[in-house]
């Protein structure tokens, strides 16, 4: 299947089958496409957890509209923004671009100046914001990710997200939840959705071209 065809087959999968694994192959690209996704002044400024704890699972199906993809799926990932931008961050992520590029440039270091300068001195909620929608940015490469696999995949706001950052003690760590997705494979025969054609608007509706 091209990508295309491959986005036609993906949805927000409702039922997994528990007794299917995703293969650790599959898991590992899918977590390199995460790590390769865009992001802003390439800070990415937040963290991906991989549960498969089973009873933390349960907790946290329990404060998430007991949404059973989250105990029946192979890998639950939580994508963790941060909870603001510090110097320390900013120049830890300008430092490891030297390092790995090896060189310093004086565009380099006026970009980070201008960073600490005007991400420290905005308040930690915009910040947070900011980082979170970059997470989003992680979350949509993932989910093109998934469906390039052929692993499903389920998008989930539908949780208390401070009971989250409690339960996976994201606070200390100055993270704070932001969106799940449980990776797995479809349960067709008790699915309700699998079967249904897909929906979006048409092309014409949905894209302009500006001349």
């Amino acid at each position: 299947m091209s990508l295309v065809d491959k986005l036609q087959w993906r949805y927000a999968t409702k039922k997994m089958d528990s007794s299917k694994v995703v293969p650790e192959a599959k898991l590992e690209q899918i977590l390199e496409a995460i790590r390769l996704s865009a992001s802003s002044s390439g800070l990415q400024p937040y963290e991906i957890l991989v549960v498969t704890n089973k009873e933390i699972r349960e907790k946290i199906r329990a404060i998430a509209w007991d949404q059973s993809q989250i105990t029946d799926c192979s890998y639950l990932l939580v994508f963790a923004a941060w909870d603001n931008y510090t110097a320390q961050r900013i120049n830890d992520a300008f430092d490891m671009t030297e390092e790995m590029r090896n060189f310093k440039s004086e565009a380099g270091t006026a970009y980070r100046k201008n960073l600490l300068t005007n991400y420290t001195a905005r308040d930690p909620e915009v910040n947070f914001t900011h980082a979170a929608k970059q997470a989003y940015i992680a979350l949509g490469t993932a989910l093109i990710a998934a469906a390039y696999e052929e692993v499903d995949a389920t998008p989930m706001e539908g949780f208390d997200p401070a009971a989250l950052d409690e339960i996976l003690n994201l606070k200390a760590r100055g993270l704070r939840s932001v969106v799940l997705l449980p990776l797995g494979y479809r349960k067709a025969d008790e699915d309700w959705l699998v079967n249904l054609k897909k929906v979006r608007r048409p092309k014409d509706q949905l894209i302009s071209m500006i001349e």
